[in-house]
């Protein structure tokens, strides 16, 4: 009884891995931007909800590859300052390859072929077979073979063999399903100097600070459960990636960060300089967060200071910041911190790099099907503060005081008015970023609060909230509002924020492509094993009687024999 139901099990299995449609026929048909891909099983991994990252990817690769090839051909005539004299035949001579480490069904290595000018050739590798399959099935289909070249391989080993200088790539792009540190370390060494980096992570719920030891084990940093978490999910990325390439006497150079839907996504430069790693210190902090009113102090690393001297008038020289930034308890609240980090502390953008794609969607917005949305995120980041990290979150701050929300205008204004400049954050609709202290924006809310006074009862039962409330006024706050506290991009109307389109709104499935005979054995050794544990365990327990025992111990001698 017990074999036949095995047999079942294994030819359920067998035919659920083998679902795919009829010969020659595709099982769907899918169309984006100028590809189209078939799919011809259920198993190979596609995820619609991911346009927006590829259209956005399209575009920063469009503008990135005429500053890598004029980054090139400035650096091989620096001595003859021969770039002004080029001609667009050098140009071309440059070779462009692309590698998509984990290309699935192909789609995002085919739209850069077919939409990415100045190509030389793009690797679609992938570690599943009939992924490869599937790949070259849809190269054929949309005549790009020519252009593209399809690998089956672990996507590690692939960009090690491509470490080499002459051998490495202009761009690599890695999108998997959650964490990408485990690609990092070979695609820092497998990128050319001057090329991009393209590394998207879904694990937002261990950036975010769900899982600080998951965090730390991943990616090197200890993440805070914060109200701006996904700006910092952002900067924990980017330090981990600098950390990497540090190893290698390389380091990043960030050109564009986007949090967005239920991943983040970077893309940075990545070049070689074992000076430029030493100011590493300086870019990187660690972060206190206070546990009563969330306000985050950042701790840099190192730092630089003016070391003139006649030789070199300009030299910089590394120092170490004294510590702690914060005292035991917080001015603001007066309760204790949580320490996290590092994160990378500096800018995460570049702000004329970003409008240059800004203006490149929007000369050809046909070319995108989210053109509104990547024109609505990208006017928002050049909007931010650079130097500004993290941010806080409007109704996160009143409602932990009890107090009525102010509007937003109206809060932009009187930081403007205490003279210090504001900005939202692309990652949270509620978002201010400012460079105004703690105390300024706290004594704003409890300027608010004289006209919107709380319920005596709420503070009595909260005593962070009365110790905020009741501290000195040692601003002169306006809150009167004025034009410019209302941003270009509001202004317009830009789709700045993305409502979910469908129910399940999500990262999708992971693929599961890759069921071998091994995971297929495991799978059958633990069907039902709860229930045969628990069936294991009533028998121990239960009464026997003498006659039983016997018959069991002569029923298991037969058998044995």
């Amino acid at each position: 009884m017990r074999i036949s139901r095995v047999l079942r099990i294994i030819s359920k299995t067998i035919m659920k891995m083998g679902e795919t449609a009829t010969p020659g026929k595709p099982l769907k048909t899918i169309k984006e931007g100028q590809a189209e891909i078939c799919l011809k099983s259920e198993k190979v991994f596609y995820n619609p909800v991911q346009e927006f990252n590829r259209d956005l990817s399209i575009a920063v690769l469009s503008v990135f590859i005429e500053d890598y090839k004029n980054e090139k051909l400035a650096r091989v005539d620096k001595k003859t300052k021969y770039l002004s004299s080029v001609d667009n035949a050098d140009k071309n001579e440059i070779p462009v390859t692309i590698l998509e480490g984990l290309s699935a069904t192909g789609l995002r290595s085919i739209r850069y072929a077919k939409e990415v000018p100045n190509v030389t050739k793009i690797i679609a590798n992938d570690l599943s077979q009939q992924a490869v399959e599937t790949i070259k099935d849809n190269i054929i289909h949309n005549q790009v073979e020519s252009i593209i070249e399809t690998s089956h391989d672990d996507a590690c080993m692939l960009m090690y063999k491509h470490k080499h200088p002459l051998k490495r790539f202009s761009a690599i792009d890695l999108d998997p399903y959650g964490c990408p540190s485990m690609f990092l370390d070979s695609a820092v060494q497998s990128v050319q100097d001057g090329g991009l980096l393209l590394v998207t992570a879904t694990d937002m719920a261990v950036l975010a600070g769900n899982s600080p030891e998951t965090c730390y084990g991943k990616y090197g940093a200890v993440s805070l459960k914060t109200k701006c978490c996904h700006e910092m999910a952002l900067r924990i990325l980017l330090q981990c990636i600098e950390h990497h390439a540090n190893r290698y006497s390389r380091y990043i150079v960030p050109m564009l960060s986007i949090s967005a839907d239920f991943y983040i996504r970077v893309f940075v430069k990545i070049y070689s300089g074992a000076i430029h790693c030493k100011k590493t210190t300086s870019k990187l902090s660690m972060v206190y967060q206070c546990v009563g009113c969330d306000n985050i102090t950042l701790q840099p690393l190192g730092g630089f200071k003016p070391n003139p001297t006649e030789q070199n008038p300009g030299q910089m020289k590394a120092y170490l910041p004294s510590v702690p930034p914060v005292g035991e308890r917080c001015v603001n609240c007066n309760q204790k911190h949580h320490m996290g980090g590092p994160i990378w502390s500096a800018p995460i953008h570049d702000e004329i790099f970003v409008t240059r794609v800004l203006t490149h969607v929007q000369e050809k917005p046909e070319l995108f099907g989210t053109s509104k949305r990547i024109q609505g995120v990208l006017s928002m980041v050049r909007e931010e503060l650079q130097d500004a990290p993290l941010y806080y979150v409007m109704d996160k701050m009143f409602g932990k005081v009890h107090l009525e929300t102010m509007p937003m205008l109206v809060m932009r204004s009187a930081i403007l008015n205490a003279g210090y400049k504001v900005s939202f954050s692309h990652a949270a609709r509620l978002s201010i970023k400012t460079y105004a202290p703690a105390q300024v924006i706290w004594d704003i809310i409890r300027t608010w609060e004289k006209k919107h006074p709380v319920k005596p009862a709420k503070l009595e039962m909260n005593p962070v909230s009365k110790f905020i409330l009741r501290q000195e006024i040692k601003t002169e706050i306006d809150l009167s509002e004025r034009p410019d506290a209302n941003p270009i991009s509001r202004r317009d109307g830009c789709l700045r924020f993305q409502f979910n389109p469908t129910p399940h709104w999500g990262p999708g499935s992971k693929s599961a492509v890759n069921v071998s005979e091994e995971k297929m054995a495991k799978s059958i050794r633990n069907q039902n094993k709860r229930s045969k544990e628990q069936r294991a365990q009533k028998r121990e327990h239960s009464p026997q009687s003498e006659e039983e025992a016997p018959k069991k111990r002569n029923d298991n001698n037969i058998t044995t024999q």
